[in-house]
C-alpha cells in the first residue's frame, strides 16, 4: 500500500500540499498576532480593575490523575498490512493517549509501544453500519451500497471502531457484549478529553487562538459552530487547512483510484491519512514558532498596556459607541424577527438533558457515599473502607459509573435549530456539558473527601458512619449550587455560540463594508490593542446579551429544572473550608491499610481508575492469545480467498497455521497435558469405563519417557475402532511391515499348492476336486502357524494381530472385544 500512497502522492502533489499548508498557516498567523495583543489587554485591564464571577461552593482539585492510570486491558486489533486480527495490550495513562502493545510484557519491560493514539476528533464507534456511513460521507464519490460488504470482516459481533474525517482509521474487537461496553465508554471518554486540548487557565494563548480560528473562518464564509475544532491548536490547525484543501484532492485523487470498491475505500484512507500526517507535522512546527515570538514580545507588550491603560480604555468606549450607533438598530430589528420567537425553545432544548445529567452525576455520587456507609455499618473492616474510599477519589473519572450521566446529554436534540441558525453538529454542546459534568463530580468527591478526613482528624473513628453522613449532605447541598451556577452559564455560553454567528452574517452585508471608517478614530499608537472587528463583534454581543440573560433568569425564578436565583446566595458555615484546596489529596489506602488497586510492575505503582475486564469461563489469560482464532478463513472481499487455500481449508478443516494459536481451550489443555490412546484386548468380561490416578512412565516412539498421571478405560464393540486406533499408534511404517509379511505368506501358499497339484496321482474329476480339497485343508493349519512365528521374529507383535489371529481361529462368533485407554501425561 505504500505504493499506492507514494504514486498519488508525488513529489509536486506534496509540495502543492506543503504551500497551501504554509499559506493557510501565514493567514492565521496574521490574525494571531492582532487577536494576541487583544486578549493581553484584556486580561490586564482585568487584573487591574478585578470583578469576576461569584465563587463557587465545592473545592477544586488541581492535579486529580496524579500517580493514576485510566485503564488497561486487551482486545483485537485489525492490521492493514496483512489483513489479519492480532491481540494487542492497551494501557492508557493519564493522557489519554491509547498505546498498543505487543504483549503486556512489552508493556511491563518498558518498551515503545507499537502504536499511540491521539483521540482528537475521533468518533468511538460499535457497528460496521454506523462506520460504513460515515465512511461513504468522507470518501471521493465512492459510495457503497448499503448491501455491499465492508472491506474489512469483523472477527467477532462486537467492534469498536475509531473514525477520523482525515486520519487513519483504527479497528478493535472483543468478544463479548460486557467486554465491548467498557471499551466504548474507555475510548469515548479518551476522546472527549483529547478534544478538549485548549486549557482554561491560558487566559492569553487559548482566547487569542479561537477567536484567530473564528476570524479565519468567517472570512471564508463560515460563521456557525464547528465540529472540528478539538485537539490542541496544531491538530485544529491541520483540521482547518484540510477542511478545504480535501476536497481540492478528493476530485483529483478521486477518479484515479483503480480495483474493487473495497480496494478504493481502503486506498483513500491511506492517502488521506498521509496529507493529514504531512499537515501536522507543518502545522506543529509553525505554530510553535508563531507562540515564540508572540510570547517574546509579551513583556514590552504588558509595558505599553499598563502604561497607556486609561487612553486605551476611554478609546474603545468612544469608539463602541459610535460603532453602537450604526448596529443597534438594525441588530434590534433582526432580534425581533429572528431570535427572541426562538429563544425559548432553544433554551428548553438545552436545559433538559443537561439538566438530567446534572442530576444523574449527582445521584451516583449518591449511592456511591450510601455503599460506604453501609459498609461502615456492616463491620466490613478497614481495608474494605480503604478500597471504597479510594475508588470513589477516582470517580470523576470512571467513564463506565459515569456513562449513565454522559448518556442524558448524549440525547441533546437541536433538530429543526440546526439549519436555521448554521449550527453543524449538537456534539460541541455535548462534549461541553459532559466536560462539565465531570469537573463537578471530581469537585464533589474532592469535597467530601477533605470534609470526611478533617472530621476524622478531629473526632477520630467512633461515629464514622455518622460522619459520613454529614459530610455527605454538606457535599450535596453544595453541589446543587454549584450545578445552578455552571448550568446557568452553560446555558448562556451556548445561546451566544448559536445566536451569535448567525446575527453577524445577516449583518455583515449592511455593516462590516462601514467599519474601515471606525479605524480613523484610533490612534496608530493603541491600534495595535484595539481592533474594530473585535469591538463590532461585542456591539453585536450586548445587543442579544440581555435577551439571554432575561431568558435564563426566568427559567431560574420557576425553578425550571433546579436552578437557582441568581439572588439566592449559599452560605458558607466553614470559611476556612477553601484553605484545604492546597492540602494534598487523601491517600485512603495508606490511611486504612488499603493498597487501593494499585497496578504493579516496572513502571512502578501507580492506581487504576477502571479495572480490568474479566472474562468468565476462561482458565488462561485473556492476554495469552496471540490472534482470533479462525480469522484465516475469513475472506477480506467476495473472491479474495484463493482456490489453493480453499482446497486445503477442505482437506484440513480443523487445522491452524499457527501451532502456537490453539483454537479452543481443549487444544490448550491438550498440549499442556497430552493425550496417548492404546488398544488392548479385555481378556475380562466385567471391564468398565472409568478413569484412575496413576503413577507410572510410558515409552514413546522417539524414546522418551513420560510420565502417567491418569488412566481412563473405555470398553469398545468394534475391532475397526481398535484397528484404526492401532494404526494411528504404530505408524506408517509398521503398517507397511504387515502388509510384506502378509504378502509373502500370501505367495508362499500359492506355490505350495502348486506342488500339490503337480505330485499327485491323475483320477477322475470328483477325486481330483477332493483330493485338492483336503490338501489345501491340511496345508493351511501349518502355514498360519508359520506366519505367527514370522510375526515372533520381526521382534514386534502387536495386541490387535493377537486378536486377529484369535478371530481366524474361533470363528467370528468369539471374537473379543477391545479396551481403549488413554494415557494423560504430565
Amino acid at each position: 500500500m505504500g505504493d499506492v500512497v507514494s504514486s498519488h502522492l508525488d513529489e509536486s502533489r506534496r509540495e502543492m500540499i506543503t504551500a497551501r499548508t504554509r499559506d493557510v498557516m501565514g493567514q492565521f498567523g496574521d490574525l494571531y498576532e492582532k487577536q494576541y495583543a487583544v486578549a493581553l489587554f484584556n486580561v490586564v485591564r482585568f487584573e487591574i480593575e478585578g470583578g469576576g464571577a461569584p465563587q463557587s461552593q465545592l473545592l477544586h482539585r488541581k492535579d486529580p490523575l496524579a500517580g493514576h492510570t485510566i485503564f488497561s486491558g486487551s482486545l483485537f486489533q485489525y492490521l492493514e498490512e496483512n489483513r489479519k486480527w492480532r491481540n494487542r495490550f492497551v494501557f492508557i495513562p493519564n493522557s489519554y493517549a491509547v498505546n498498543l502493545y505487543e504483549s503486556k510484557a512489552a508493556h511491563d519491560r518498558m518498551l515503545h509501544p507499537k502504536v499511540s493514539i491521539n483521540c482528537a476528533g475521533y468518533k468511538a464507534l460499535t457497528s460496521m453500519e454506523e462506520y460504513m456511513e460515515l465512511l461513504n460521507s468522507s470518501l471521493p464519490e465512492i459510495k457503497a451500497k448499503p448491501s455491499n460488504a465492508p472491506f474489512i470482516k469483523c472477527a467477532t459481533q462486537f467492534p469498536l471502531i475509531l473514525w477520523h474525517p482525515y486520519a487513519r482509521h483504527y479497528f478493535f474487537c472483543v468478544v463479548t457484549e460486557k467486554e465491548q461496553q467498557k471499551w466504548h465508554a474507555v475510548l469515548q471518554d479518551c476522546v472527549r478529553h483529547s478534544n478538549n486540548g485548549l486549557s482554561e487557565e491560558d487566559t492569553v494563548q487559548t482566547p487569542a487562538f479561537t477567536d484567530s480560528v473564528r476570524r479565519y473562518r468567517q472570512v471564508k464564509g463560515h460563521y456557525g459552530t464547528w465540529e472540528m475544532m478539538c485537539g490542541s491548536p496544531p491538530q485544529i490547525l491541520a483540521n482547518l487547512v484540510l477542511e478545504t484543501l480535501q476536497p481540492e484532492l478528493r476530485n483529483a485523487i478521486g477518479p484515479r483510484l483503480k480495483g474493487k470498491l473495497q480496494d478504493r475505500q481502503r486506498k483513500w484512507m491511506l492517502i488521506s491519512d498521509a496529507v493529514y500526517r504531512q499537515v501536522l507535522t507543518q502545522t506543529s512546527s509553525q505554530y510553535a514558532a508563531l507562540v515564540d515570538a508572540c510570547e517574546a514580545q509579551k513583556p514590552s507588550l504588558d509595558v505599553r498596556l499598563r502604561g497607556d491603560m486609561d487612553m486605551l480604555v476611554t478609546t474603545k468606549e468612544h469608539v463602541i459607541g459610535k460603532i453602537r450607533a450604526l448596529v443597534m438598530p438594525k441588530a434590534e430589528q433582526l432580534l425581533r424577527s429572528s431570535i427572541q420567537p426562538y429563544l425559548g425553545s432553544i433554551l428548553e432544548a438545552l436545559m433538559e438533558p443537561t439538566s438530567r445529567g446534572f442530576a444523574e452525576v449527582r445521584d451516583t455520587f449518591f449511592k456511591e457515599v450510601v455503599e460506604i456507609s453501609k459498609n461502615s455499618l456492616n463491620g466490613g473492616g478497614k481495608d474494605k473502607l480503604g478500597e471504597q474510599l479510594g475508588r470513589l477519589s477516582m470517580l470523576a473519572f470512571h467513564p463506565v459509573k459515569m456513562q449513565s450521566g454522559y448518556q442524558q446529554m448524549q440525547q441533546l436534540n437541536l433538530e429543526g435549530l440546526q439549519q436555521r441558525f448554521d449550527v453543524s453538529s449538537p456534539n460541541v454542546f455535548v462534549s461541553r456539558a459532559q466536560i462539565l459534568m465531570r469537573e463537578q463530580m471530581d469537585n464533589a468527591v474532592f469535597t467530601f473527601e477533605q470534609l470526611l478526613h478533617q472530621a476524622l482528624e478531629a473526632q477520630g473513628e467512633d461515629d464514622l458512619c455518622k460522619n459520613i453522613q454529614k459530610c455527605q449532605d454538606r457535599v450535596i447541598k453544595k453541589y446543587d449550587y454549584d450545578s445552578s451556577t455552571v448550568r446557568k452559564k452553560f446555558f448562556r455560553e451556548a445561546l451566544l455560540q448559536i445566536i451569535i454567528p448567525y446575527m453577524l452574517q445577516q449583518l455583515a452585508p449592511s455593516c462590516t463594508p462601514e467599519l474601515p471608517r471606525f479605524q480613523e478614530l484610533i490612534f496608530e499608537d493603541l491600534s495595535h490593542f484595539l481592533l474594530v472587528e473585535n469591538m463590532y463583534e461585542e456591539v453585536v454581543l450586548q445587543s442579544v446579551s440581555k435577551d439571554i440573560m432575561m431568558a435564563v433568569k426566568e427559567a431560574a425564578v420557576q425553578r425550571r429544572h433546579n436552578l437557582y436565583r441568581d439572588s439566592i446566595v449559599l452560605t458558607n458555615s466553614d470559611p476556612n473550608l477553601h484553605l484545604l484546596e492546597e492540602t494534598p489529596p487523601v491517600d485512603w489506602g495508606a490511611k486504612f491499610g488499603s493498597d487501593g488497586g494499585e497496578e504493579k510492575g516496572f513502571r512502578g505503582r501507580r492506581k487504576q481508575v477502571v479495572s480490568m475486564i474479566q472474562l468468565e469461563g476462561l482458565p488462561i489469560p485473556y492476554e495469552s492469545c496471540l490472534e482470533v482464532p479462525g480469522v484465516e478463513l475469513i475472506p477480506e472481499e467476495d473472491g479474495d480467498v484463493a482456490e489453493d487455500d480453499r482446497e486445503e481449508n477442505e482437506e484440513n478443516p480443523g487445522q491452524s497455521e499457527d501451532p502456537k494459536s490453539p483454537d479452543s481451550v481443549n487444544q490448550i489443555r491438550d498440549l499442556i497435558n497430552p493425550v496417548v490412546e492404546v488398544a488392548l484386548p479385555d481378556p475380562e468380561e466385567d471391564a468398565t469405563t472409568g478413569t484412575e490416578t496413576t503413577n507410572g512412565t510410558i515409552t514413546m516412539e522417539d524414546g522418551l519417557q513420560e510420565e502417567v498421571t491418569h488412566v481412563t478405560t473405555i470398553v469398545g464393540d468394534s475391532i475397526s475402532k481398535s484397528k484404526s486406533i492401532m494404526e494411528h499408534l504404530m505408524g506408517s511404517r509398521k503398517q507397511k511391515e504387515l502388509q510384506d509379511e502378509a504378502a509373502i505368506q500370501r505367495a508362499i501358499e500359492e506355490m505350495e499348492m502348486a506342488v500339490q497339484e503337480e505330485d499327485s496321482e491323475p483320477a477322475s474329476e470328483q477325486e481330483a476336486s477332493e483330493h485338492a480339497t483336503e490338501a489345501s485343508d491340511s496345508e493351511s493349519q501349518p502355514l498360519a502357524t508359520d506366519c505367527s512365528s514370522s510375526n515372533d521374529d520381526s521382534g514386534f507383535q502387536s495386541p490387535t494381530n493377537e486378536a486377529e489371529a484369535e478371530t481366524i481361529t474361533n470363528g467370528p462368533d468369539q471374537t473379543a472385544d477391545p479396551v481403549d485407554v488413554e494415557l494423560l501425561l504430565a
